[in-house]
């Protein structure tokens, strides 16, 4: 074996720290963004993040949660990102100092996800009125009961009602998701509260339907938030930055509007109002 050292030549060395940086430089490239089950399961990122990417060059990776769990992400600085949809939690969120500023993006409704047959003769515009008859007839009932935005926005419903503490003996919490929840409903002819944009790309419909819409209470607002560095210096403010600035500008806005499922709009964007206001 010889004695000599290994000589290594200088354009060798130099590409491979040229690759290395290059590395480094792709690896930073890139933000987590915690969000919700529905803007994933209902297809929205899957249309949204190619064309960030070809406009930023930045990779985005979307934990989705409920939006309650998504929020305790960010809060402890796991995420760069908060997009969600339950504006009270949000509030409190910036007004705690996670976040500088939270912007409105998009909107869509919430419906109630039945049988057919809607035994409980829910079937109209009024959702309160359906949550009882659901209550009082003991229908069975799915609920996500996992802090998201959409059981949030179910025990705000409850609460309207006079039946909030006893629910009827076919209410289950399935501490699930949003397709998960669809499809235990869909196996037991169960009634959901749904929002529509993960309704209209679920795939195992059985024999469930829209039965409860156009109510305005049903109203779903979603918002975003750059983490702030100021609670988590690590966090990836300068790109972060970038998707929120992508999202709610007119680009941005225009691919959110732009994603229908079976010529039917998902998503309604909104983001105007918020960039405007100080």
């Amino acid at each position: 074996m010889s004695v000599f050292p290994r000589i290594v030549s200088l354009p060798r060395v130099l590409a491979a720290a040229a690759f290395g940086l290059a590395a480094l430089a792709a690896q930073a490239q890139s933000i987590v963004v915690a969000s919700t089950t529905s803007t994933e399961q209902s297809g929205l990122f899957a249309h949204l993040l190619p064309a960030f990417k070809q406009a930023s060059g930045i990779d985005v990776k979307v934990v989705a949660l409920g939006t309650g769990q998504a929020i305790d992400m960010a809060r402890r600085g796991d995420a760069d990102v908060l997009f969600v949809h339950d504006k009270v939690a949000e509030d409190k969120f910036v007004a705690d100092g996670f976040a500088e500023r939270r912007f409105e993006v998009m909107y869509n409704d919430f419906v109630l996800i039945g049988p057919k047959a809607d035994p409980a003769t829910t079937k109209g515009s009024d959702i309160v009125g359906a949550l009882k008859k659901v209550a009082s007839t003991n229908a069975p009932f799915i609920s996500r009961g996992d802090k998201s935005g959409t059981h949030a926005a179910e025990l705000r419903f409850w609460k309207m009602t006079d039946t909030d503490a006893n629910k009827g003996s076919g209410y289950k919490e399935c501490g699930c998701g949003m397709g998960p929840a669809l499809n235990i409903g869909a196996s037991s002819g169960a009634y959901v509260l749904a929002d529509r944009g993960t309704w209209l790309n679920f795939k195992n419909r059985a024999d469930l339907a829209v039965l409860v819409e156009g109510d305005k209470r049903l109203f779903n607002q979603y918002g975003v938030m750059l983490v702030s560095a100021a609670k988590h210096p690590h966090v990836k403010t300068a790109d972060g930055k970038k998707f929120v600035d992508w999202v709610v500008s007119p680009t941005g806005q225009a691919a959110i509007a732009g994603y229908k499922i079976g010529g039917e709009q998902l998503f309604f964007p909104n983001a105007a109002k918020s960039i405007q206001a100080p």
